[in-house]
Order: C-alpha cells, then sequence, then structure tokens
C-alpha cells in the first residue's frame, strides 16, 4: 500500500510539472485607449503602446509604479497616444524597443528612448517576422492605414510607416493588435492565426464599429476585444454599437469586452 501511494504521488507531481497550464497561464492587462501588458507563461512582461497614463486609466500613477520589470515595448506608430509612456518605462526597467526600423530610430532621435535599448535585433518591417524571448515570443509586423507623423518641438516628422503586430506566445495566445487602422481586405491574410484581436472601434481616426466588425469577421479570431475608444470625446464609438455590429454577421460571441485595469487570463 506505501509502495501504491509513493508511486501515485510521483505521477501527480509528474503530471504538475509536465502540464505548464496548471503552474502559468499568459495574462493580458488593458491600462485603456490601446495600451496592453502582455506576461508570458515563463514570466517575460511585453507592452503594447503603452500610454499608462491615459485619462481612462483611474491607477496610472500606481501602474506605473508597479512596471519594475519589462523585457519589451512595442510601439505601432509614432502618435503621442500611443507613444505615451515608452522613454519613462524604458529607462526604468531597461525594455527594449519592437518598433519597425524608422519608428525605432525616429524613438531615440526625438523622444529620448535609450538607444542601447533599440537594437537590430527588435526590429522589422511589414510582412517580416522575428523571434524574441529565446523563442517565447514570434512576432510578425503587419501593416494598418492610419496616419505617419511624430509631434516634436520643431513640427511632425516622419516615423515610419504605421502598423500592428501579430505576436504568438509560446503556450499562450495569438495576439493581433491592429494599432490605428481603416479595414483593408488583406486583414483576410490572418484568418486562422488569431486568438486575441485587439482592434480599434473609436472612429473619426480610425474603423468605427462598423468597419471594426467587418474586420473581424475577415479575421475570425477566437476574441475581439475592442480599444481606441471613449478616450476623448471625438472617440464616439462603443462597445455597444461594436455588439450590435458583430450580431449581422452571427459573431456577437466573440466580444470580450475588458474594462480597463483589468487582467484576461489565457486558459
Amino acid at each position: 500500500m506505501t509502495r501504491l501511494l509513493n508511486l501515485l504521488a510521483v505521477g501527480t507531481l509528474w503530471f504538475c510539472l509536465a502540464t505548464p497550464s496548471l503552474a502559468a497561464q499568459a495574462k493580458v492587462t488593458w491600462y485603456g485607449h490601446a495600451a496592453f501588458k502582455v506576461v508570458t507563461p515563463g514570466g517575460k512582461v511585453m507592452l503594447v503602446d503603452p500610454w499608462i497614463s491615459n485619462p481612462s486609466n483611474p491607477t496610472a500613477k500606481k501602474d506605473l509604479e508597479n512596471l519594475r520589470k519589462v523585457d519589451l515595448i512595442f510601439l505601432t506608430h509614432g502618435h503621442a497616444d500611443h507613444i505615451g509612456d515608452t522613454a519613462a518605462i524604458a529607462r526604468q526597467t531597461g525594455a527594449k524597443l519592437v518598433a519597425s526600423f524608422d519608428l525605432q530610430k525616429a524613438m531615440v532621435a526625438y523622444k529620448g528612448f535609450p538607444e542601447k535599448q533599440a537594437e537590430l535585433a527588435t526590429t522589422g518591417s511589414f510582412g517580416g517576422q522575428i523571434t524574441l524571448l529565446d523563442g517565447e515570443v514570434t512576432v510578425l509586423f503587419v501593416p494598418a492605414i492610419h496616419g505617419a507623423s511624430m509631434d516634436t518641438p520643431g513640427g511632425p516628422v516622419y516615423a515610419g510607416h504605421p502598423g500592428g503586430f501579430l505576436i504568438s506566445v509560446k503556450n499562450g495566445p495569438r495576439i493581433y493588435h491592429t494599432g490605428d487602422t481603416d479595414l483593408f481586405n488583406d486583414m483576410a491574410l490572418l484568418k486562422g492565426q488569431v486568438d486575441l484581436m485587439l482592434l480599434c472601434i473609436g472612429d473619426k481616426f480610425t474603423m468605427g464599429p462598423v468597419r471594426a466588425a467587418q474586420a473581424v469577421n475577415l479575421v475570425r479570431p477566437k476574441l475581439a476585444v475592442p480599444m481606441h475608444f471613449g478616450t476623448f470625446p471625438a472617440l464616439t464609438g462603443t462597445p455597444e454599437q461594436f455588439a450590435r455590429e458583430l450580431q449581422k454577421f452571427g459573431l456577437r460571441k466573440l466580444l470580450r469586452q475588458m474594462q480597463v485595469g483589468e487582467t484576461l487570463v489565457w486558459r
């Protein structure tokens, strides 16, 4: 009997060690606007468009203080509401910048991003794919339809073409952050490759709810998370409108509306 109990104990221990989903899961936190944190099952921390101090985030100061460990910062384009707190976070944590080649150079030249943290290994361009964090993350650079400038004291400068990212996490979700964009047919090329689609719905400067729902119909992710809405009065698109538009395609069940500060655990 004792031998049997010992064997069962060893078997249980092996099962726990061999099943990473029981020990560690990917987590996605929304800070409002287009700012997200992704924590991999291995504990690596990534930020996308980290304007943590945006007006939608009531706990911005605390959130910034708590970002003591960040491995990578992804930037979709050079507009201030996406650059946000990037340089300050990078100086505080040593995070490396993942961005297009031109945007990476502009961030160093005009926004004070530490040059040694803007490496060739973490840059690419649209259609290109790079592997990061010792193989734990693969990133595909995806184009977007939007503006390409960066504001500086001397006026706007070119900061690379805007884009988005398909971030594939080992033992975790495949995340498509659209950045700021209009609907475009090539989104359909990502069909079957996306678990979480983080997409702008605010209208005026990006897709509104109607075209965002059409984008979901092209991509068919497992979950669609609306972002980039309500931060300013001009961003009039709402999750409720988005839900109604998704219903027209029979895709209402894909909607996963997150609250500012909420963390989604990928199971």
